[in-house]
């Protein structure tokens, strides 16, 4: 299935925090959009390899995706190197997507600089047509490289070059996030018996909806989603800017 948009995520929930509404601004467009997740973020504190992979996929029905996969990487433990490249190009070649969402350049959780490198040398790589990759079926893949990657920002504050009004699709974005109840505070599961984290925190839920108020006044919106970009982004008409 050819995607228009595709975000990477080191971990399961890290899509759901930081491009989540971008993803569903443009499927409401429209566009067929996905996301691949790098890992099952089997080192979390709380839950387990098989919550999160029920929590991801109840938060993939709330939101509608066209496609979802898990690469299966070693959580903590992935390398950015040829074996590690060659899972990411084959997932891009298989999607073809024309816009590539991916994690933070640097974060508070080194897995997101870590899968950002990574996810971004395979664009380039699967560009190649010497780089040989097969599909599910054993047939030979053809190069692709997206048109435009853009790295959604994390815990770690990041000046933002370009800001996506979220808005209307703000309070889906948290009930995508809230999916991942093992991980997330909510009311229903605030004595779970299991250990606090820095993400579990009722605090941590309000620095999300902080960060999104932050960027969204920047734009002369309520909510916003920010991302870095690779290389200077062009238009032929300054009114498709805000």
């Amino acid at each position: 299935m050819k995607l228009d948009l595709l975000a990477f995520a080191s971990h399961p929930d890290d899509a759901e925090l930081g491009c989540v509404g971008t993803i569903l601004a443009h499927k409401a467009q429209g566009k067929k959009v996905g996301i691949v997740d790098l890992t099952r973020g089997e080192l979390g504190t709380r839950g387990t390899p098989e919550t999160r992979a029920q929590e991801s996929a109840a938060a993939t029905q709330l939101l509608g995706l066209d496609a979802r996969e898990n690469l299966g990487m070693a959580d903590g433990f992935f390398k950015n190197d040829e074996a590690h490249q060659r899972l990411v190009i084959a997932a891009i070649r298989k999607y073809q997507p024309e816009i590539v969402l991916l994690n933070a350049i640097y974060d508070r959780h080194p897995d997101h600089g870590r899968g950002s490198q990574l996810v971004s040398e395979a664009c380039f790589l699967s560009g190649l047509r010497q780089v040989k990759t097969l599909d599910e079926n054993g047939i030979e893949q053809e190069a692709w490289r997206p048109k435009a990657v853009y790295h959604y920002i994390q815990d770690r504050m990041i000046t933002p070059d370009l800001i996506v009004d979220v808005t209307p699709y703000w309070e889906t974005k948290v009930e995508a996030i809230r999916a991942f109840k093992s991980q997330f505070f909510t009311p229903a599961n605030e004595d779970t018996g299991e250990p606090a984290t820095y993400i579990s925190s009722p605090e941590f839920m309000r620095f999300i909806e902080a960060r999104a108020l932050e960027f969204g006044h920047a734009i002369g919106a309520t909510y916003g989603e920010g991302f870095t970009k690779e290389r200077h982004i062009g238009v032929k008409n300054l009114f498709d800017l805000m």
